[in-house]
């Protein structure tokens, strides 16, 4: 099988399928809860909590909209500059909610103080942020956002970090994050349908207050079986065996090694495009540490391009998606991806442009 560059779900090491063919156990006995309590300390120092890390069996969506409904109350703001984040505006529209945004065009960042003017009109108690909005390669002001959404009192802030989480610093406590959030077939390199997220106590208390949550993504289910090391409902075992092995693997490398790797990678392959002249989408100083999106020129054939990587080298990277699908390009460095194997990537590459 081809090898995945794209930006999720990512090459999985055969050492964590090996650790997910493990042999069943029950999901509400001892065994299960000792899986349980051994990946919260490193889902912890990953999401800057001492909150505990709930584990959802879903796509990043499920909590996405979970949160939502759980924190939906006067108004939510979503902010916009992407495939990801203008979903979220839908998808709050969806479910009934009374929602607003901040629209900027794909490729540009969202400007805090652009933030606080919106939140200034009042009338908001909710907002919703993409960290590293994956389909165009732009990394939010995470910190400078937060800090203007917490100055405002009764406002909480829900943070999209599927693609980011593990692969740079986040810190949702010191920031005041009320809900961060993860899948974990990007960096965290396991295959889809496992979500990581915590809850801060100030969303947990407004969830608390808010009816009609359902059952599957109450938040107050997830925390009231959090205490006992287990879940509402039946987990994904063989996804959790694996994601023990890549907590395993974090500890061992380290989590500040883990980053610098994941930003020497994505360097190695900014530098490859900067010598083809390709122009990276995202603007300086707001580009995604996980992957890179190019902007196509078009002298380049892409469609020739990514196919003959695929047939010739056994490699796949990813033509872009929604609206700028074809006029741009994505290349993932995140997960298990190291000096080598993007250097083999990258030789391929200049031999498919000649």
């Amino acid at each position: 099988m081809p090898k995945l560059f794209i930006p999720g779900p990512i090459d999985v090491s055969k050492e964590t399928f090996a650790a997910m063919s493990q042999p069943m156990i029950g999901h509400r006995g001892s065994e299960f809860e000792a899986l349980y309590a051994s990946l919260q300390p490193g889902l912890k120092e990953l999401a800057g909590t001492t909150r505990p890390v709930f584990l959802s069996t879903s796509s990043a969506w499920g909590v996405m909209e979970a949160s939502l409904r759980n924190l939906g109350g006067k108004k939510v703001l979503n902010l916009c500059n992407g495939a990801f984040s203008d979903k979220w505006f839908d998808v709050s529209k969806k479910i009934g909610l009374d929602a607003d945004k901040i629209q900027v065009e794909w490729g540009q960042t969202i400007d805090p103080e652009a933030v606080r003017a919106k939140l200034s009109e009042g009338g908001f108690d909710l907002v919703t942020l993409i960290h590293n909005e994956t389909s165009t390669g732009v990394m939010a002001d995470l910190e400078g956002i937060a800090k203007v959404v917490k100055s405002f009192p009764g406002v909480l802030l829900i943070v999209d970090s599927v693609s980011s989480f593990s692969a740079v610093p986040i810190e949702m406590d010191k920031l005041g994050i009320d809900v961060l959030l993860a899948g974990v077939q990007k960096a965290l390199a396991l295959p889809p349908g496992l979500t990581v997220f915590a809850v801060s106590e100030d969303a947990m208390a407004r969830a608390k207050e808010t009816p009609n949550r359902g059952y599957y993504f109450d938040f107050l289910e997830f925390a009231k079986n959090a205490e006992a090391n287990n879940t509402p409902s039946t987990p994904a075992i063989s996804l959790l065996f694996g994601l023990q092995q890549i907590m395993e693997n974090i500890a061992a490398e380290g989590v500040s090694n883990r980053f610098a790797r994941h930003a020497s990678n994505n360097a190695m392959i900014h530098a490859w495009g900067e010598k083809h002249g390709f122009k990276n989408f995202a603007p300086e100083g707001n580009q995604s540490v996980s992957l890179t999106c190019f902007a196509t020129p078009e002298s380049l054939d892409l469609s020739a391009f990514i196919k003959t990587l695929k047939t010739k080298h056994g490699f796949v990277i990813n033509g872009g998606y929604g609206k700028i699908k074809g006029t741009t390009f994505r290349i993932s460095n995140m997960g298990n991806e190291t000096t080598e194997t993007m250097q083999e990537l990258i030789d391929a590459m200049d031999d498919v442009l000649g």
